[in-house]
This record gives structure tokens, sequence and C-alpha cells, in this order.
């Protein structure tokens, strides 16, 4: 019978759900970008960073990395309303819904769309997780590490919202540090 109080720190939350976000434009800018091969295999999301991990079996250039950050970003500049409908599982992937096979599903699934449907880019996935109401909520996204972890298996590591500037500033003081060193 104790009394209790729960609360959210709000800062938090939304530092996650800028990153929650992020994940799936950078999952429909892998798709766009290197083909519909790709699909999600793992992914951690937190305050600080997001981590991707996809099906794709050769290391991206660092051309095509920068083409995948500056879609996201241009989705984000686009400010699009998030979508979020609760409708039948198998009407949402009949209308194109992406689902992590192997997760479970109930009859009735929260589908979360973002991006521009009307024209070439659009994410469209079952999601239970936090996201913006506007992608522009997410400001900027930089994708900060690529890495293979498993044969076959690609893993993106980034950053969105006020982590891209303590990212940026803190790259730029290690290259400071590494100049007055030589």
């Amino acid at each position: 019978n104790d009394n209790i109080k729960a609360s959210i720190n709000i800062e938090n939350r939304d530092l996650i759900k800028y990153n929650h976000s992020s994940t799936h434009l950078l999952h429909a800018a892998l798709r766009k970008t290197l083909g519909n091969h790709v699909t999600q295999k793992g992914s951690l999301v937190n305050s600080e960073k997001l981590r991707f991990d996809f099906s794709h079996g050769n290391s991206i250039e660092n051309e095509t990395i920068l083409n995948i950050e500056e879609i996201v970003n241009d989705q984000i500049k686009k400010n699009c309303k998030v979508d979020i409908k609760f409708i039948d599982q198998k009407k949402a992937i009949l209308e194109g819904a992406m689902a992590l096979f192997g997760e479970k599903y109930g009859d009735e699934v929260r589908v979360v769309t973002m991006g521009d449907e009307n024209g070439s880019f659009f994410s469209k996935e079952l999601c239970g997780g936090t996201h913006v109401d506007k992608l522009g909520e997410i400001n900027k996204f930089k994708i900060t590490n690529q890495s293979s972890v498993a044969s076959g298996i690609r893993r993106i590591e980034a950053v969105s919202n006020i982590t891209v500037a303590k990212f940026l500033n803190e790259l730029e003081k290690n290259n400071f540090e590494k100049e007055n060193l030589q």
C-alpha cells in the first residue's frame, strides 16, 4: 500500500527519441542507397548515440557514408510530421510496413511512418518506441563510425541533435592536440 511517484527525465527521453527516430531514417537511407537487401539485424539506442546493425556484405565507401548522412539530414530539414497509427498487422505488412521477423507482434500493431511518402523517400516500420512528432526536432544527424560485426553484417554508429556538436567539438579538439604535438 505504499504510495509511489513515477517521473520521466524529459531531457534524457528526448535525446533517446531523437536517436530512435534517426535509426528509422538511417534504415530507409541505407535501403535507398545500398539496396533492398539491407535489413536491420540489431540496434542500440540511448541518450548518447545510436548503433544500427544491418545486412550488407561489403564495407561502405566514405563518399557513400556521406551521401547516406546527407539523405537523413535532408529529411530532418524537410521537417515532415511523423505519422503513428494502430492497424491490423496483416494490413500493415500489405501496405509496405517493415517488420523485424523473429519479433512477436499482436493482431494490432503500431506503424510509424516518416519522410515524404509522395517523394522518393520514406520509412514505414512496425515500432513501439518513442519518436519525435516532426523530423525537424532531430535537428542534425552525424555518422561517427562504420564497421563489420560478422560476416555479411555491418554496423553504423551515429549521433543526433546536441550530441552532434559535442562529437564535432571533441573531434576538433583531438585534431588540434595531434597537430600541436607534432
